[in-house]
């Protein structure tokens, strides 16, 4: 089996230390060492350093949320106001050449395959941007073969004639290939490495190009030296330690902001759903408290940094969620290839929470004397 920390030839390397400083660093971490007295200092100090992030992830601080959640408010409050950002994803494929172990679109899972055309892509924009949505994330498979670059690329152009702002979710790339994107009118990207603990992330990835650790790991950094404006992190809650792997993602996403300041970060907290061909080994295994726990801990160690809270979620838990820790939203989700326009082309990734439309989650965002917020970017050419 392939070692799953070296680069296959086609992968390009960068000149990078931050991830060696994040697997250091998590080494070290011992959620089990604090205290109260250490979560309430984490909570009062002015700009938290590491240790402060440490206790706010611990076992300690799950007795003290009240108190983490208004720290959180205040500081979602001066970075964000009342503003809520809506956008929807479109799964453009469901191809994938990785075997992951957890993933509904694993290439050893029998569901229907399918990718949009052109035209269907089009037709699919279309109906979103009638909603009222300007901001649109585009998802494929991870499959190089089905989902080429152009064809990302001509996804990214077709999109650009509705929205304002797009995002992608697709496999990693080299530097030269985002700044493709880049140059189609992709602005952000979102890479997630689902767990930091390489032995963990060696035993869900056996197979495939997702199997290399390191190359999926400078993503983010190759996508900022490609022009990408911003990026997005995130770990799959529950494959592994689910507080070590949050430690892991919000040391990552700070490393890169110090190195790269003009960039635009935010975080994802997915957490396992079910899936076709799904086992159910490991669901459930981090509680919706938990969950809570980790994305107050990202509000506070990074306030500045955008926080989206996925349709994986309970409508209440994300309701409840929108102006204490999360400042995004996604609303109409459909996680099978297309779906928006016409019936979906392709079997669905995952089973969302949240079925809600846009009309739906703007009301809630306003009952809550919260701001939808449909776009914050003007695209000048």
């Amino acid at each position: 089996m392939k070692d799953h920390m070296v680069y296959a030839s086609n992968m390009e390397s960068i000149e990078s230390n931050i991830m060696d400083k994040v697997l250091a660093r998590t080494k070290e971490y011992d959620p089990s060492i604090y205290d109260e007295s250490d979560v309430k200092k984490a909570i009062g100090t002015d700009r938290p350093a590491f240790e402060d992030y440490k206790a706010l992830l611990s076992p300690a601080a799950e007795s003290l949320l009240e108190e983490i959640a208004a720290r959180a408010k205040k500081e979602t409050r001066r970075y964000f106001g009342n503003s809520v950002s809506i956008f929807t994803p479109l799964y453009i494929s469901n191809h994938c050449d990785n075997h992951c172990t957890y993933c509904g679109f694993s290439r050893n899972n029998d569901i229907v395959r399918g990718k949009l055309s052109r035209d269907e892509m089009e037709d699919e924009f279309k109906a979103i941007s009638e909603t009222g949505l300007e901001e649109i994330l585009i998802l494929t498979g991870e499959s190089r073969t089905e989902s080429g670059v152009e064809y990302i690329g001509d996804s990214v152009k077709t999109a650009k004639k509705y929205f304002s702002t797009i995002g992608v979710e697709v496999y990693p790339m080299n530097i030269d290939e985002y700044r493709y994107l880049n140059g189609c009118g992709a602005d952000f990207v979102s890479v997630y490495q689902e767990t930091y603990d390489p032995d963990m992330y060696a035993k869900y990835h056996p197979k495939g190009p997702k199997r290399v650790y390191p190359y999926r790991f400078n993503a983010q950094e190759r996508a900022i030296i490609g022009g990408m404006r911003g990026v997005s992190f995130g770990s799959l809650l529950g494959l592994g330690d689910f507080r070590k792997d949050a430690f892991s993602t919000g040391i990552h996403a700070h490393l890169v902001q110090q190195k790269y300041p003009h960039a635009e970060i935010s975080f994802s907290v997915p957490r396992m759903r079910p899936h076709n061909n799904d086992n159910g080994e490991i669901h459930n295994n981090v509680r919706e408290r938990q969950l809570l726990q980790v994305l107050l801990a990202y509000r506070i160690f990074m306030p500045f940094a955008s926080i989206n809270i996925s349709s994986r979620e309970r409508s209440a838990f994300r309701d409840n969620i929108i102006g204490l820790a999360a400042n995004k939203i996604s609303a109409g989700v459909k996680v099978g290839v297309g779906g928006h326009n016409k019936e979906e082309k392709g079997d669905e990734q995952f089973v969302i929470s949240d079925p809600r439309d846009v009309s739906e989650v703007h009301t809630m965002i306003l009952q809550r004397g919260l701001q939808p917020v449909y776009t914050d970017y003007i695209r000048m050419m």
